[in-house]
C-alpha cells in the first residue's frame, strides 16, 4: 500500500544551541496538499523548515517517529531533489549582473553563476518553465534590474527546474510593497498548475489563497489549529496566535485582518 504522507512526525523535539526549538511536535504533511504554516516571529516555523532540510535532527526518544518520504534515514542529496526551499537570504548571495534565464539554469546545478556549455534539454527545461511561469519578458533581464517582486518569482523559477515534489516558500511575501505582494501572490497561484505541492510559511495571512488546502498554527513551538481555511481560519483562533483582539473576514477569495478598538 502506498503511503499518503511525505512526512510523518511523533513527539520531535530539537535543540539549538541549548534551546528547545521544536518542542514535542506530531504532526503528518500528504503528498496531495498545498499547506499554509503560519505564526507570530518566534512561533517554530523556520525551525520545522530546519528539520524538514535536515539542518537540524530530533532527539531520539522512546516512540519518537521523524520520516521523510517514507525513510527514517534519508540521503541528502536525494532529499535535495524531492525539496526546493525558498527564502530571502540568498538574495545577497546572487550577482545583480547575472541574467534571469542563466540563474534559472544554474538551479540545476546547485550554484548562484552562469553555467558554461549548456546543454540543449537545461536550455529546454528552462525556457519551458519560464513560458509556464509567465516571466518570458523577465528571461533576459539582469537580475539587479529586476523589483523584489519579480526577483522571489525568478528564485522560484529556480527552486522549481529540478521538479521537486515539495517547494518551500518561506516568508515569500515579507518586505514587499503591495504591488509586489500582489504580484508574487498571483504567480504562486499559477503554480497550483504545476505537479509540485506547496508549503507556505508566513505570518501574514494575505498571502492565503484558494490553492491551501491546509492551515497549521504554531505558537509557542506548538500546534495550536490544523484544518482547513474554513476550519481554522477565524477571528479567535487568529486572536489567540497573534495575542491581539482581531477580527478575520474573507472578501473576494482573499482573507483580511481588522483590529478590533479597545473597549
Amino acid at each position: 500500500m502506498t503511503n499518503n504522507y511525505w512526512l510523518e512526525a511523533k513527539n520531535i523535539s530539537c535543540f539549538k544551541n541549548e534551546y528547545e526549538v521544536v518542542k514535542n511536535l506530531s504532526l503528518k504533511l500528504k503528498y496531495s496538499e498545498n499547506v499554509i504554516l503560519i505564526g507570530p516571529n518566534g512561533s517554530g516555523k523556520s525551525s520545522l523548515i530546519e528539520l524538514i532540510n535536515r539542518n537540524i535532527y530530533p532527539v531520539i526518544k522512546k516512540e519518537t517517529i521523524f520520516k521523510l518520504f517514507n525513510k527514517e534515514l534519508i540521503n541528502i542529496w536525494e532529499l535535495r531533489k524531492k525539496i526546493s526551499t525558498v527564502n530571502n537570504d540568498v538574495k545577497a548571495r546572487i550577482n545583480g549582473k547575472l541574467r534571469v534565464f542563466d540563474l534559472i539554469i544554474s538551479g540545476l546545478y546547485g550554484k548562484y553563476c552562469k553555467i558554461p556549455h549548456k546543454c540543449e534539454k537545461d536550455i529546454l527545461l528552462a525556457e519551458n518553465l519560464i513560458n509556464k511561469m509567465l516571466i518570458k519578458n523577465l528571461s533576459q533581464k539582469y537580475f539587479s534590474h529586476l523589483s523584489e517582486g519579480e526577483k522571489q518569482i525568478v528564485l522560484i523559477a529556480r527552486a522549481l527546474i529540478k521538479n521537486p515534489e515539495i517547494l518551500i516558500l518561506d516568508e515569500p511575501i515579507a518586505n514587499l510593497d503591495l504591488k509586489s505582494k500582489f504580484y508574487v501572490t498571483d504567480h504562486i497561484n499559477e503554480l497550483n498548475k504545476l505537479n509540485t505541492k506547496i508549503i507556505c510559511i508566513t505570518h501574514d495571512i494575505s498571502i492565503i489563497t484558494a490553492i491551501y488546502d491546509r492551515i497549521i498554527m504554531l505558537k509557542n513551538r506548538k500546534i495550536i489549529a490544523d484544518g482547513t481555511q474554513s476550519e481554522t481560519l477565524n477571528s479567535k483562533n487568529l486572536s489567540i496566535l497573534f495575542d491581539i483582539n482581531i477580527d478575520v473576514i474573507k472578501h473576494k477569495g482573499f482573507w483580511h485582518i481588522y483590529r478590533k478598538p479597545n473597549e
